[in-house]
């Protein structure tokens, strides 16, 4: 099998736990850079990670890398690129672009320069004047970064987010991969009680549900790259194959969500069910005021409102009190809590042990984290 250079994007704030699955997946060789962790591997790899990483945004493949200061410079460089190791005659190869802190800026003029670059590779190697571009889509990006221009295929399509099981839900849905990296960085186990007092369409009960049963996120959908001519289907079969029988279904887990509004945790419920993890989830209407449980050692881990809006930010400083009232009642449990608010200690009552920075969907947050007692050994 072919060996590739591959880039996991991610939000910032959460590359380390990408490296983290990377290396759980048997992927050693991992470079962590801001918003993107590079590592190697064949065509295999691809299905694996794209299959697996709850926290990546998209999996791509590195075609090359070079500097360029001048639209010269890039088309040559991308026309000496293998493109015909990737791309089939018939491929359907959009290009996009970005550019950040580079004097190639124009995204349209990147994009049609690239594109005639990499025609004019094809023509050359396929002995072609016209390309129909009628089979199977090979996204490409380039990505230019302080003149440094990366050259990448998407085998993902649509972003790994996208697991199959939220079709509808509250008004700002948190990211069902923001969502898996709250529970990593939590470091909950499946034999603890969890709790989100704010669950919205139900995204982070069902990613630790997905997270206790060993489910790999993306079972339930489809890929870009599984139509592409260099990864046969007998490889995607089997890396699926191997995803099925690694799930624990007999995995008994204590999983709550409890939302305000009742037809929002009705379409959370429903959603529990399209995941196929219904079973182990408890959903209900309930504001945080009448939290309560009888359970020890628990983990609450939420996303409450922020109060973007400014009619709304009395409201929230009010909810974030009432918060720290009923979450103090619970002593022995210990809480997560994402929120843009800065003066969220302040009006919770109590200072975080430790506190992390993360992106919701461009909007800077901190993760606050309060650890409660470990449990007594048994």
């Amino acid at each position: 099998m072919a060996k590739f250079e591959l880039i996991a994007t991610s939000a910032f704030g959460i590359e380390a736990l990408v490296a983290r699955e990377l290396r759980n997946l048997g992927y050693d060789n991992i470079k962590v850079e801001n918003g993107k962790v590079t590592f190697v591997g064949n065509e295999e790899a691809i299905c694996k990670s794209n299959l697996w990483l709850r926290c990546a945004d998209r999996v791509f493949l590195k075609v090359g890398e070079f500097r360029a200061t001048t639209f010269e410079e890039l088309f040559q460089q991308i026309k000496a690129l293998p493109w015909e190791n990737y791309l089939p005659v018939d491929a359907n190869f959009p290009v996009n672009a970005k550019s950040v802190k580079s004097q190639l800026f124009s995204l349209s003029d990147i994009q049609a320069i690239s594109k005639k670059a990499i025609v004019e590779r094809m023509k050359e190697i396929y002995l072609k004047e016209w390309f129909e571009e009628s089979g199977s889509k090979y996204p490409i990006l380039i990505s230019i970064l302080k003149n440094n221009v990366t050259v990448m295929i998407d085998t993902s399509g649509t972003g790994l987010h996208k697991r199959g099981y939220r079709e509808i839900g509250s008004e700002a849905p948190l990211k069902e991969t923001l969502a898996a990296a709250m529970i990593m960085i939590s470091r909950w186990k499946p034999d603890r009680p969890i709790i989100d007092p704010f669950c919205g369409s139900g995204t982070i009960p069902i990613e630790a549900a997905l997270i206790g049963r060993n489910i790999a996120p993306g079972l339930s959908r489809t890929f870009i790259s599984e139509k592409w001519d260099m990864i046969s289907e007998k490889i995607w079969k089997k890396i699926r194959k191997e995803a099925y029988e690694a799930i624990e279904y007999d995995k008994d887990m204590e999983i709550y969500g409890y939302d305000i509004n009742g037809k929002i945790a009705k379409i959370a419920i429903n959603n529990s069910i399209k995941a196929g993890v219904d079973d182990c989830i408890h959903i209900q209407k309930r504001p945080v005021s009448q939290l309560s449980t009888k359970k020890k050692y628990g983990y609450i881990i939420c996303n409450p409102p922020y109060g973007e809006r400014l009619k709304e930010k009395k409201e929230v400083e009010n909810l974030y009190k009432e918060m720290g009232k009923v979450f103090r009642n619970l002593d022995t449990w210990s809480y997560y809590i994402l929120t843009s608010y800065e003066k969220f200690e302040k009006c919770f009552g109590k200072k975080a042990d430790k506190n992390r920075k993360l992106y919701n969907g461009g909007i800077k947050c901190y993760y606050y984290q309060y650890f409660g007692p470990k449990p007594p050994k048994k």
